[in-house]
């Protein structure tokens, strides 16, 4: 199991120049967690696609009832303390200390793109290609 942040999952669900890469992920790892938080946020990516013109309106509410019910089960709620302490020991948000909460929660490592996390977060928060060379061949 591995923790995801929405733009894993959006990199993953839209149309994304990171899509084989994760893909990649996905097919060496596909167990999935993320914080009920993610499902926002990714709701939030979708829509700034939405207002560029990548998807319709029909398209983009196809992709939110498929793709959430993709990780039904695997929201996972984070400990609100647990969270303040982290923000207290780093400069990321809140919302990005929710992803890190979980990782550390579940001892498994978060997987982004987000260079702010990766760098505060170095015991915990790896790339694609940082978890993929892990694993080996």
């Amino acid at each position: 199991m591995i923790v995801v942040d929405a733009n894993i999952l959006a990199y993953f669900w839209l149309k994304s120049p990171y899509f084989e890469k994760v893909t990649e992920l996905y097919n060496r790892d596909s167990d999935w967690t993320s914080p009920e938080l993610c499902k926002s946020e990714f709701r939030n990516i979708l829509a700034a696609y939405l207002r560029k013109g990548y998807y319709t309106s029909e398209e983009a509410k196809w992709l939110i009832a498929q793709k959430e019910n993709k990780m039904m089960g695997s929201y996972l709620e984070v400990d609100s303390i647990e969270i303040l302490n982290l923000v207290s020991q780093s400069t990321c948000s809140s919302y990005d200390c929710e992803y890190v909460a979980l990782a550390k929660k579940t001892m498994r490592p978060l997987i982004t793109f987000d260079k702010k996390i990766l760098q505060q977060f170095p015991d915990v928060a790896f790339t694609v290609d940082q978890y993929l060379s892990s694993l080996g061949k």
